[in-house]
């Protein structure tokens, strides 16, 4: 059994949710206690992965202009950014975790990623 099995369609179809999760959360939890870029940091990269992900190359692309691999470095990228910003920024409690919990996710589902099988050339 391949455990790498989060597929590009199944990656495309949870990129919105994700997104607009991103941008409400910050605001249902009431972060930004232990320093207001808590709150913005989520929100900013709400809006940029609804924005990226309208823009790539995938089932649920609605500008295709972006690929897809760039759009996997992009999501690395942010979980190890959300890793990291607690440290960083001094974030703690509610703040610390959520990105935390963020990053584990979002490295989670980037490291499952299941590769594209290329056409065969008859």
């Amino acid at each position: 059994m391949n455990i790498r099995f989060v597929t590009q369609k199944i990656h495309a179809l949870i990129d919105y949710p994700v997104a607009i999760t991103l941008i409400a959360m910050p605001f249902i939890l009431g972060l930004g206690s232990s320093n207001p870029l808590a709150l913005w940091l989520s929100v900013g990269t709400g809006v940029a992965a609804l924005i990226l992900t309208l823009l790539t190359d995938h089932e649920t692309g609605v500008v295709r202009v972006l690929p897809y691999s760039l759009h996997l470095a992009v999501d690395f990228m942010v979980g190890v950014t959300f890793a990291i910003a607690p440290s960083v920024l001094g974030f703690t409690g509610i703040d610390a975790i959520y990105y935390w919990a963020n990053a584990f996710a979002v490295l989670t589902v980037v490291s499952l990623h299941s590769p594209q099988k290329s056409p065969r050339v008859a």
